[in-house]
């Protein structure tokens, strides 16, 4: 908890960054964590949105799990840990058919899992993951993940399509249009600019927002576990390894810009996520992870400071206590939501694209192409398959058969001499 300032605390030379241990003065620092909030809001409060639950309890829990992201990394990994879009569909799914309590309870049970999986990586080292899941299938995952909301998105913009192309428009254009920070924050661009729209049209209900506090305890509500609702819960398994590839991803990411190997340090990150779904579960927030937003502005503004992620951990916090917040988000209404998802969700499957283009993986390998084209084909067509009362639907299918078809693809190719055997690259951040 305590840093050594940079230099002169108020510069940043040239070829120079402000590492984890360091800061600048506290004005500066301040000034930082706020930009780390910003960029993290326009993703962070849309989850809660789309899934139905309390914005308020989501930014609450998301500050509380950075800080204990940052505690069991111990200082040393600068990371803010937003809403995770990898459980929209299985936390939707749950919602609807089992109630917001079968869905709180598939969050923590993935948190814990991903937890444990944690101190086994942190007992035994991360290089099982790298072979389960070379970048060719965690790309496929990931991928899949985002395409498979497609329809969520569509749903929504057919609801009122000037307001969805409006805000669409919004984020495209703000993408290109600004520089620096604002450049980067096109998705919360876009729907600033939807909403206006959209209140220019009526399409906005201020009641609750006049109803709502100033200051108060965000919405707390708990999960409801039930073997009845065994076929829910494993709906959420696929998500950890996602879960897993985006933290993998994030410290070695983080680790190239910083020069330094941070491997050692990936158990501790994804116990710190996993501990930190579960909690915001048990009180109804919305599940975590590391953001590569957070990432981009560090690699912007050259400072890695973790002090500047305690303020923003601490202002997250300090917004969640503002009921009359979370009013004002929870009024943001389908059309908006239509145009900005489907921007964004088809950028979550690209994040995966983009993991086989820096790792550079190979399709011209059968493997490879087999991989990825079943996996994303069963993901974006919602393949279903149900066996008694358990459903598995097009994520636990896609993500199943990434893994499968390619470890056997691998073992049979291998015995019959018909792929060139060579190691499969690490996982690289995109």
């Amino acid at each position: 908890m305590v840093w050594n300032r940079h230099g002169d605390g108020r510069n940043v030379n040239a070829g120079e960054i402000v590492l984890p241990e360091e800061r600048l003065s506290w004005g500066r620092t301040i000034g930082f964590g706020m930009q780390h909030v910003v960029a993290m809001f326009g993703a962070t409060f849309l989850v809660p949105i789309l899934t139905g639950f309390p914005p308020s309890t989501t930014l609450f829990f998301s500050g509380l799990g950075t800080i204990i992201f940052l505690l069991f990394t111990r200082n040393r990994l600068p990371s803010y840990l937003g809403s995770s879009f990898a459980f929209i569909a299985p936390m939707a799914a749950a919602s609807t058919q089992g109630g917001p309590g079968a869905a709180l309870a598939g969050i923590i049970i993935t948190g814990a899992l991903l937890a444990i999986i944690g101190l086994i990586v942190h007992a035994a080292g991360s290089a099982w993951i790298d072979k389960l899941m070379p970048p060719v299938v965690a790309g496929a995952i990931v991928a899949l993940i985002g395409f498979n909301l497609a329809s969520a998105a569509k749903d929504n913009f057919a609801k009122s399509p000037l307001t969805a192309l409006v805000t669409l428009t919004a984020v495209i254009l703000s993408a290109v249009l600004f520089k620096g920070l604002l450049g980067r924050l096109s998705i919360a661009i876009g729907v600033l600019v939807g909403y206006i729209a959209a209140v220019i049209q009526g399409e906005v209900d201020f009641t609750k927002v006049h109803e709502a506090a100033w200051i108060g305890l965000p919405e707390f509500t708990h999960p409801e576990f039930s073997v009845e609702h065994l076929p829910l819960y494993i709906m959420f398994l696929p998500v950890v390894l996602a879960l897993i590839a985006e933290n993998v991803g994030h410290v070695k990411g983080v680790g190239q810009l910083l020069n330094r190997d941070l491997t050692p340090l990936t158990g501790r990150a994804l116990a710190a996520d996993g501990i930190s779904t579960v909690i915001s579960g048990f009180f109804g927030g919305s599940p975590t992870t590391t953001y590569g937003e957070n990432i981009g502005v560090m690699a912007a503004t050259r400072v890695f400071s973790t002090a500047a992620y305690w303020v923003a951990a601490f202002t997250a916090i300090l917004l969640g206590m503002c009921p009359k917040i979370g009013a004002i988000i929870f009024t943001i209404p389908p059309g908006v939501l239509g145009g900005v998802t489907t921007a964004l969700y088809g950028l979550i499957g690209i994040i995966g694209v983009r993991m086989w283009v820096e790792n550079k993986v190979d399709f011209g390998r059968p493997k490879n192409q087999l991989t990825a084209a079943v996996a994303l084909i069963m993901g974006i067509a919602d393949f279903t398959l149900t066996f008694g009362n358990l459903t598995f639907g097009g994520i636990i299918m896609g993500t199943v058969a990434a893994i499968v078809v390619y470890h056997l693809m691998n073992v049979i190719a291998r015995v019959r001499g018909t792929d060139t055997v060579s190691e499969e690259p690490e996982i690289v951040a995109p």
